[in-house]
């Protein structure tokens, strides 16, 4: 690309011309990466499944309901493992920003055979008022007294967290949280039988995170460096104006006694 000015960001300048050349380039890379992630999607469908034997009973607006029933009479079940632990306050900035999105989503899943629901670890009353909160109302239900979040290796007890690393996604980790983030998913079948398809953690779940998809078209991008850790700035949406980013790690979402009462 020919530079025809320098502006004080030092970034190139381009005529119209040499724009489109350069925009064209990358667009040649950007197809390239979306055939790679078709590809990619074929290869998760493709996965061998494994059936679930136990089903977990969790607590919800409705009551208890069984893992079966969270499917509400849909074959496929998407779950969000949202950071809320049992002794925090409030549910964690970073799985908010996810959740602002959720709603909005609903109906257009609910077309296509999925169901969709958050989980977290928190008693439901405490979950229930932190949506409130929030303005939400996609189904969330508590896994409390229940081994599910430990069985997707997205809670850890106190003796895992001891020994100095915790196993998630899919290896060992220094996840500084009593909690983490994901997304499971499953099927159920016409005879009633459920198998765990598929889970993602860390930054796989970065394409369901609709700001970060506008924020990566824009001249700053995500904007991260210098913080603690790069969702530092993320704030619930009703603490951005009397909050500012941290710079550290220690006031990040997922340091463990931000949240607790």
């Amino acid at each position: 690309m020919t530079i025809t000015e320098t502006i004080t960001t030092s970034h190139p300048i381009a005529t119209k011309e040499n724009w489109l050349r350069a925009r064209k380039e990358l667009l040649s890379k950007e197809k390239d990466l979306t055939r790679q992630r078709d590809e990619l999607s074929r290869l998760r469908r493709e996965l061998p499944w494994t059936e679930i034997t136990e089903d977990y009973v969790f607590e919800g607006p409705d009551g208890p309901e069984r893992l079966s029933q969270l499917f509400a009479g849909r074959g496929q079940l998407v779950i969000y493992h949202f950071m809320f632990g049992p002794e925090w306050a409030e549910g964690c900035p970073s799985c908010s920003m996810l959740a602002d999105s959720f709603d909005g989503m609903l109906p257009h899943l609910q077309q296509r055979d999925v169901t969709f629901i958050v989980v977290s670890r928190a008693p439901f009353e405490r979950i229930n008022a932190f949506k409130k909160r929030m303005g939400w109302s996609f189904k969330w239900v508590s896994s409390h007294g229940t081994s599910f979040n430990y069985d997707y290796q997205v809670s850890f007890t106190p003796e895992q967290k001891s020994k100095g690393e915790i196993y998630y996604n899919y290896g060992p980790s220094q996840f500084p949280a009593d909690e983490a983030p994901g997304a499971s998913v499953f099927y159920k079948d016409e005879t009633g039988r459920i198998f765990h398809t598929y889970s993602t953690y860390g930054r796989g779940l970065d394409p369901q995170l609709a700001p970060y998809s506008w924020l990566d078209l824009t001249p700053k991008g995500r904007n991260e460096e210098g913080l603690g850790f790069p969702m530092a700035w993320v704030r619930h949406h009703d603490k951005y104006e009397s909050a500012p980013a941290p710079k550290s790690a220690t006031e990040s979402c997922c340091h463990p006694e931000e949240h607790r009462t």
